[in-house]
């Protein structure tokens, strides 16, 4: 894991449980592996795993809407590096982009929005100020 001003980067293995039978990633997976970078950068950036989003704090970060550009195929083995940065915050919501390369090539583009909600009653809710501020260091703009 590494992170720097505007930018959180994992990387993650294709496994075989990732790939179709053409031995490529099946491109339900990549939106999994997206999944696992917004958990990771909340746990390991943003100091709140989903659990205690979630359990503890009765919270949670549901997806409104992702749009992914697809560019070039991964296969068995390859190591997946993928880079968030925080494109636009909002009082309840936030826009993400998410960039998957492999040995400098880009594999494929994600731009999600994910909404702040209470879990009872599941309705938006403002991003409190602890996630904010933390947010705001992977921002575009900062």
């Amino acid at each position: 894991m590494t992170f720097t001003p505007k930018t959180f980067a994992i990387e993650i293995t294709v496994r075989f449980a990732h790939v179709d039978a053409a031995g490529i990633v099946f491109y339900p997976r990549c939106l999994e592996m997206v999944n696992e970078t917004v958990e990771r950068w909340f746990e390991e950036a943003l100091g709140v795993s989903f659990s205690e989003l979630h359990v503890v704090r009765r919270h949670g970060a549901p997806t409104k809407r992702v749009v992914a550009d697809f560019l070039k195929p991964s296969r068995l083995g390859d190591r997946l590096s993928f880079t968030l940065r925080l494109a636009k915050i909002g009082r309840t919501s936030f826009d993400l982009d998410i960039t998957c390369t492999c040995g400098g090539e880009t594999r494929f583009k994600a731009a999600a929005t994910l909404v702040y909600a209470g879990l009872e009653p599941l309705a938006p809710l403002p991003i409190p100020d602890d996630l904010r501020e933390r947010m705001t260091a992977f921002a575009a703009e900062a």
